[in-house]
């Protein structure tokens, strides 16, 4: 199991709205932390809800189709 803080987000992309859980990574303190890493391309979300809609396990978004996040 990855360690870690768990944190649900809200990230808006042009075409949806995806409500999901991030994990934090134990070595960062903050969202923004993770994002900013220059390797990550792709953020990893879990348990997400799109536009309020669809259910889905597990999604990957692209950092570069991200218009903003929030931390809920």
């Amino acid at each position: 199991m990855p360690e870690g803080k768990k944190v649900r987000i809200r990230v808006r992309t042009v075409s949806c709205v995806y409500v999901g859980d991030f994990l934090i990574p134990a070595m960062r303190n903050r969202v923004s932390d993770a994002l900013n890493e220059e390797q990550r391309l792709f953020i990893s979300l879990t348990d997400v809800v799109i536009d309020d809609k669809e259910r889905s396990d597990f999604v990957a978004l692209n950092k570069n189709l991200i218009e903003s996040i929030a931390q809920l």
